[in-house]
């Protein structure tokens, strides 16, 4: 690292992180990324609905964002960020590496984790044939044979949106409470079955999921699972920051709130990508952070011209 000095300090190296940085280069902005190398899709084969980069795997689409943050004049730091201060003008962080590396701003892109629930094999399967969102991975299971693991009140509204790619759809209550009376209609009306009984693990032959076993030894054949994990925000620095987290709207957990601009509520601090938006896709957290990075490039803008009038005045 050539430099320790930056106008903005971005903690997450993903697609709303580095389009942040190509944002705040391309202005002209001095900027560093900081991240960890450990992104939410990794797992996963491919990323789709990013138009003309469906297909393409999230290690060389990650590749690619950081060569063309490169080509702006970002620098890349492989490190964790362990704290974070604010100072008298901007903020301190504190890498993993033992450095510090400051900036004037704080752009925080630092994603989630998807805690998946205690069932033998699914975190080996998970990002394969084990999936969450129907628009990631709905096309490519389609017409299959689909479990939905119910993990909370949102199966329920999960079996119903994947119907709309598989007529084979199966609720594994997997514990959880026989829905109510009116939604088992639907369900039946839709031809959705529900299946009572915890899921012991996934049954898996030649690499492939075939099934999943319940408790007592029964296995149902599948050939793809849903699982609706919580997911947990990766926000800690800006809670030592003294930030509050929110609890989502939709009840799918806490995140982290901001504005219109991308700004939360500390001042100087922005967010983008899956740490404020819990269900925004790998497209999605890509324009937030460069909407992010603008209005961050703003904001310096008003600073610096605030600072060239001062000093104008003083010299008259």
């Amino acid at each position: 690292m050539t430099n320790s000095k930056f106008d903005v300090v971005i903690i997450g190296g993903g697609p709303a992180g580095l389009s942040g940085a190509v944002a705040l280069g391309r202005a002209r902005r001095s900027v560093v990324v900081v991240d960890s190398g450990e992104p939410r899709n990794a797992p996963a084969h491919a990323v789709h609905n990013f138009l003309t980069r469906d297909g393409t795997s999230p290690a060389e689409l990650r590749r690619l964002g950081r060569e063309e943050a490169r080509a702006y004049g970002a620098e890349l730091v492989d490190a964790r960020a362990d704290g974070v201060q604010r100072t008298d003008d901007g903020f301190a962080v504190r890498l993993s590496t033992g450095s510090v590396v400051t900036g004037r701003r704080l752009l925080v892109t630092t994603g989630l984790v998807d805690e998946l629930p205690e069932v033998e094999g699914l975190r080996e399967r998970w990002g394969v044939d084990a999936l969450h969102c129907p628009y990631c991975h709905g096309w490519e299971v389609r017409d299959r044979a689909i479990g939905v693991l119910a993990s909370g009140p949102r199966a329920f509204h999960q079996a119903l949106l994947f119907r709309q790619w598989s007529p084979d759809i199966t609720l594994l209550l997997n514990g959880q409470a026989l829905p109510e009376a009116e939604q088992l209609e639907l369900l039946a009306a839709r031809g959705i079955k529900v299946v009572e009984g915890r899921v012991e693990r996934l049954v898996v032959e030649d690499d492939t999921l075939v099934g999943v076993e319940l408790a007592g030894g029964s296995v149902h054949a599948l050939e793809a699972l849903v699982v609706g994990a919580p997911v947990s925000v990766r926000a800690g620095l800006l809670v030592d920051l003294g930030l509050e987290l929110a609890e989502h709207p939709m009840g799918m957990g806490l995140y982290v709130a901001t504005d219109a601009s991308g700004a939360t509520s500390l001042p100087g601090v922005w967010a983008a990508g899956n740490v404020t938006n819990l269900a925004g896709q790998v497209i999605t957290s890509a324009g937030e952070g460069l909407w992010a990075g603008a209005q961050i490039n703003a904001s310096l803008i008003a600073d610096d011209e605030r600072d060239a009038l001062e000093a104008y005045r003083a010299a008259r």
